[in-house]
């Protein structure tokens, strides 16, 4: 047995035994129990059950699956929706057994990358990888476009505070224009309280 499992699986380079989907990279599951026998043949993996004997848990409107992989004695639990192609939750009602062992399998390589194995594959998945949704200037209706410096979320930030609604740079100097004093710009006084 290796003192340190983990940093040996950890080492392991699993990039060519992946693929991408949906803007997500994916370890095969049989690649990856593989490696993990093959290190470890007495590594065991569980697929837990309700009472009744399911092999999915539900909410009644999402379901789950659990999965556990043991090695050297220490289990490590995964929990994964079931999810569709887009990697959104399936509802109770349309959930398929393919769906359900879909899961099981991805849940399965999950918990074998907490024992290291690729795990470096799913650093970030828990961030979003989406662009936040565009802004819009409540008077010319155009997507308000930002710079680097200055993103578009953050215009309308201060276009709030200073005018009460959003508003892109152009409606804003339209605004300043229209102010008593010509939209001048002055230490401290041009935020909204």
């Amino acid at each position: 047995m290796n003192e340190n499992y983990f940093a040996e699986l950890y080492a392991v380079n699993v990039n060519e035994h992946t693929e991408k989907k949906n803007g997500l990279t994916y370890l095969s599951w049989a690649w990856a129990w593989a490696e993990i026998k093959k290190r470890h043949p007495d590594a065991i993996y569980t697929i837990y059950e309700t009472p009744e004997g399911c092999n999915y848990f539900t909410d009644g409107r999402t379901c789950w699956v659990k999965t556990g992989v043991t090695l050297n004695g220490i289990e490590h639990i995964e929990m994964l929706p079931v999810m569709d192609l887009r990697n959104k939750s399936i509802a109770f009602e349309n959930v398929t057994s393919m769906d359900v062992n879909k899961a099981i399998q991805r849940s399965l390589t999950k918990a074998c990358a907490r024992h290291g194995l690729g795990l470096y594959i799913y650093a970030g998945e828990d961030l979003p990888d989406v662009p936040p949704d565009p802004v819009f200037c409540e008077e010319c209706k155009k997507q308000i476009e930002g710079r680097p410096d200055w993103p578009p979320e953050k215009i309308a930030e201060y276009s709030r505070r200073r005018f009460k609604r959003t508003l892109c740079p152009d409606c804003q100097k339209a605004a300043m224009k229209k102010e008593p004093d010509g939209g001048e710009l002055r230490f401290g006084t041009n935020d909204a309280d």
